[in-house]
This record gives C-alpha cells, sequence and structure tokens, in this order.
C-alpha cells in the first residue's frame, strides 16, 4: 500500500513547514518537527476525543487532525461517545445504569454501543476526507478484553493485551489510527472499554511523547476560573489535589496523568486543550492548554558555597551562548539561587535596594517546552514581590518577560523590567542603575 506521504503529500508538507516557521513560533515549531520525524510514526501521539468533542466540535477536531498529516505526522485517536451512547440506547429503549461511574452493559446494550462508536469513527474518517485527510477503523480486534465483574457490570471489560499490528500499519502508511473503544474477550463476545482505560493501555504499550485530552474546558482551570498553563507535578501535584476548587472529574484526570508519566521518560508531556488549539499545543513551548511534565523538585540555596558553581555556570554559559567571567561568583553579591534538580533551568538572585535582581535566568535548550523556566520563575516570583531585570532589547526571552513584568523601560543598551514596584521615582533610580551594571561575560560590551 503506497505511504500517504509521498508525491504531492511531501510538497504540501514542505509548504507547511514554510508556514510554520514564519510564525512567532518558528524556531520552537522547526524543533519539535524535527524531533517528530525522527521518532516511530506511532510514538509521536496518543489523543483522546471525548463524545461531546465530536458532536460540538468535530470541524475544529477534523481541521487539525488534517493539518498534522499534512505535516507527516499520525497522531493515535482515541474517542469515546457519551452523549451520542445515551441517545442511542434511550432510542432503543435501554434504559442507562451506572455502577461506581461505569456504564452497566446488557447483552442488547453493547450491540447498540458498538454500532454508535463505530459510526462516530467513521464521522470522523469522513470529516477528514472533506479536509484533505485519511483516517483508518481500529476494530475490536485490536483490544482483548477480559470483563470486569460481568455479574454486575455486564459487558464491561478492561484491556488485556493490545495487537498494535493494525496501528502500526495505518501510521506507517500515513492514515491517522481511529480507535474503538470496543474490545473482544477470548470467547469472541464484544465488551464495552472505558476510553480512558484505553489510553492508558495504549501509553504503556507505545510509550509515546505526547497525551493529549481534548475536553470542553480546553485547560486545567484555577480558582478564579482562569487556565493554568504549566502542571509540574514534581512540584504541584500534592498542592493541587488539596485545592478545595479542583473539581472532581480534573482531579482525577490529574492522578490519570501522573500514573502515566510516572512510567515514561522525563521528555513526555500531557496535555489538556481544546481542538482549535491542538497544532499550538503540540508545536510551541507555551503551547495553548495545561501542559502537563513530571518535572524536577526545585532548591533553593542562599549560601553561595552550597551551589555547584561548576556545572551552574556551563548551564548559565550554554543558555547564553557565552562564557562568564573568571571573576563572576567572586564578584557575586548573591541573596540566593533556585534551580531544578538536574541543573536544568535556574535563577540567580542579588539584593537591590528594598528589592531583588534577577542576575541570570538561564533554560538549558533541551528542557525548554518542559516547563521548567516557568517553575524556576514562579518560585523566584513567591520570594521576590518586588523583583527588576534586565535584557538586551534583541533578546528573544522578551515576550515572556513583558508577559511577567508590570512595566520595562529603555535605558542605553538595555531594556529594564520590573514587577511589584508603583513608585515612578523609584523606578526610576533603579532603571539608571541596572542600565549601568558591569557585564558578566568576557566576549561582550552588549548581553549578561
Amino acid at each position: 500500500m503506497t505511504d500517504y506521504f509521498d508525491a504531492e503529500a511531501s510538497q504540501t508538507r514542505a509548504v507547511i513547514r514554510q508556514l510554520l516557521s514564519s510564525m512567532s513560533e518558528g524556531r520552537e515549531v522547526r524543533a519539535y518537527l524535527q524531533k517528530f520525524s525522527e521518532m516511530e510514526r506511532a510514538r509521536f501521539a496518543i489523543i483522546k476525543v471525548g463524545g461531546a468533542i465530536l458532536r460540538d466540535e468535530m470541524d475544529a477536531l477534523a481541521a487539525a487532525l488534517a493539518f498534522l498529516q499534512k505535516l507527516g505526522l499520525a497522531p493515535i485517536i482515541v474517542h469515546g461517545g457519551g452523549p451520542q451512547i445515551d441517545q442511542a440506547l434511550s432510542d432503543e429503549g435501554i434504559k442507562t445504569v451506572r455502577h461506581d461511574g461505569l456504564r452497566v452493559t446488557s447483552d442488547a446494550a453493547i450491540g447498540v454501543i458498538a454500532k454508535t462508536l463505530r459510526g462516530l469513527g467513521l464521522d470522523l474518517l469522513q470529516a477528514l476526507r472533506v479536509r484533505g485527510g485519511h483516517g483508518t477503523i481500529i476494530g475490536p480486534g485490536m483490544t482483548h478484553a477480559e470483563l470486569v465483574v460481568e455479574s454486575k457490570l455486564g459487558r464491561v471489560g478492561v484491556p488485556a493485551h493490545l495487537d498494535l499490528r493494525a496501528i502500526h500499519d495505518a501510521a506507517n502508511e500515513g492514515s491517522i489510527p481511529v480507535v474503538t473503544c470496543i474490545g473482544e474477550t477470548a470467547d469472541g463476545r464484544l465488551a464495552n472499554i472505558n476510553a480512558d482505560a484505553l489510553v492508558v493501555a495504549l501509553t504503556r504499550a507505545l510509550r509515546p511523547e505526547k497525551i493529549i485530552f481534548l475536553t470542553g474546558t480546553g485547560a486545567v482551570l484555577d480558582a478564579a476560573g482562569s487556565p493554568i498553563s504549566f502542571i509540574h507535578l514534581a512540584n504541584d501535584y500534592d498542592r493541587l489535589m488539596q485545592a478545595k476548587w479542583l473539581v472532581g472529574g480534573m482531579r482525577l484526570k490529574l492522578e490519570q496523568i501522573k500514573a502515566l508519566l510516572d512510567d515514561l521518560p522525563l521528555s513526555a508531556s500531557a496535555a489538556i486543550t481544546r481542538p482549535d488549539a491542538l497544532v499550538r499545543e503540540l508545536f510551541t513551548y507555551g503551547g495553548s492548554g495545561t501542559l502537563v511534565r513530571r518535572g524536577e523538585g526545585i532548591i533553593t540555596h542562599k549560601v553561595k558555597t552550597d551551589v555547584d558553581q561548576k556545572a551552574l555556570g556551563a548551564l548559565i554559559e550554554r543558555a547564553f551562548g557565552r562564557r562568564l567571567k573568571a571573576d563572576y561568583w567572586e564578584s557575586l553579591n548573591m541573596e540566593r539561587v533556585v534551580v531544578t534538580e538536574q541543573m536544568r533551568a535556574a535563577a540567580v538572585l542579588t539584593p537591590l535596594d528594598n528589592a531583588l535582581y534577577l542576575d541570570k535566568f538561564a533554560v538549558d535548550a533541551e528542557a525548554r517546552g518542559e516547563g521548567l523556566g516557568g517553575a524556576v520563575w514562579a518560585h523566584v516570583i513567591d520570594v521576590a514581590p518586588t523583583l527588576f531585570w534586565r535584557s538586551r532589547p534583541d533578546n528573544t526571552f522578551n515576550g515572556f518577560y513583558h508577559q511577567n513584568a508590570d512595566g520595562s523601560a529603555l535605558c542605553g543598551d538595555w531594556r529594564v523590567f520590573w514587577r511589584g514596584e508603583k513608585d515612578w521615582s523609584i523606578i526610576g533610580r533603579q532603571v539608571e542603575k541596572i542600565a549601568q551594571f558591569a557585564p558578566s561575560f568576557v566576549d561582550e560590551e552588549k548581553g549578561a
């Protein structure tokens, strides 16, 4: 069978590469495209789609998937169909009963459920075709199921074994695998499989780089109803699970995500987003929704001799692309250093007239996109209610700085940022003082 991605599709891919590279996040896009193109196709991403998304946002979902396919990517789609199944069973006069959150599935109901889910999969394939994409239904034969407790739940099963040949064949041919949440028992009976349970089984078998949950909210929402951009489980999980505002469904989702990521490499991530934000979530560091990673613990040092100066110096030099002056540590009036356990992101703070000065903020290139910089930044903000820092006007990090500063001013060769200070006379003095700080690197009159 011919690979979906050759000839005309390759030309389309080149055009879209060029388009994405023209975005403000072009460097990030190119990095992710290279990363994803080098891995086995079936390990790119698993995307879990609820029935409500298929009902309300099918067009946006199909457009995003067709777009990814033109880039040579074939994410695995695992879809549910709760609202549609409820309606189909009602139409057949079959009452919906649940036990411990699971749908009790009678012999009469399983046929209706299987037909409904297959119909939803075919609807998605049709929507993909309209947009120039192509998908393959992966039927019940993939999931060898065991019934949970037949006497209570009927034909409700859990994945006992997965036959992944159909998924690999489809992905290698460039077709998007669309997995139906129906399995087969050893005696040939159909079983209703929970979509989340199937995502867990597929994740353990394929070890994908990305796990995406498409939801109506498109993110984990904080107490004020605003999206949380990053969650580092190492630092945030216990706090979030104790928060009274975290609703039950999202609490369970975070528990599930933690269990999934605990069994995957540090580079793997999960995300909660919406179909119309799917491409940005996959291809930019900031994403669009909530990005969840295992993360690293955060360590704070207040004594200079406690800092691994060699390792931190190497991180700073890699991040800035310059060599620190030999007397950098000796001359540094350190207030504290905030660093991740694996020394892949760090902030160096010094005292500054009733405020703190961010002398260095460094994130290893390989760690960008993991939210480590955001985790370190959150710690800095906690300990520095009044903070100043400076950056060259052409620094690519300035977008992040502008988003997180109360204001900034151009002074000489520097742009000085601040947050937490409202007195303009104080701000003016600090800006002038900071702009005169000596550079930290040996090879520049510009850039510290």
